[in-house]
């Protein structure tokens, strides 16, 4: 019952975090404190972006990258603010999912450490009672040697002259 809760919840939680990433950015281009720290991020985010991709094809790298203008680099910004915030959303999401089943297992893995443990146990009381068994036995086979056979089925007998030998006259 929990388990799939939780899942929902999960998932409500990834859904509720697109929004809120739209708003993050439509903060980001009306504020103006924010504005002006957002453009250095988005610039340096595309220069490291152009760098990259003129690598991968085999491009000049030294080639100078032309900035973007302020619209484009706060629109860039916003974009990554809120792919950045729903992604961490994700992430935080998987993290508490991971933990929550590490959890599990190693609950499971207790008890079935503590089954074993009561087994053995178990195993080690029967074999302190079978040994106990083997010693009786032995014993009585060491009276049948000594009394004979009819001696150990003839035990009213036995109690009979043990209890006349006993009483006084």
């Amino acid at each position: 019952m929990v388990l799939p809760l939780l899942k929902l919840g999960t998932l409500a939680l990834k859904t509720l975090s697109k929004p809120i990433a739209k708003r993050l950015k439509q903060q980001a281009a009306i504020h103006p404190k924010f504005r002006t720290s957002i453009i250095g991020f988005a610039q340096a985010n595309h220069r490291l972006t152009t760098t990259i991709q003129r690598r991968i094809y085999g491009h000049a790298t030294d080639v100078e990258i032309r900035p973007l203008d302020e619209e484009k680099a706060v629109q860039a910004a916003g974009d990554l603010i809120s792919e950045l915030f729903v992604f961490s959303v994700a992430g935080v999401a998987l993290i508490f999912e991971v933990q929550r089943s590490a959890r599990s297992e190693a609950k499971k893995e207790e008890a079935r450490r503590h089954e074993m443990e009561v087994m053995r146990q178990r195993d080690e009381a029967l074999a302190e009672e079978l040994e106990s068994l083997k010693q009786k036995i032995q014993e009585l086979e060491q009276l049948a040697k000594g009394k004979g056979l009819a001696g150990v089925f003839n035990f009213k007998t036995v109690q009979t002259q043990n209890a006349n030998s006993t009483t006084p006259p």
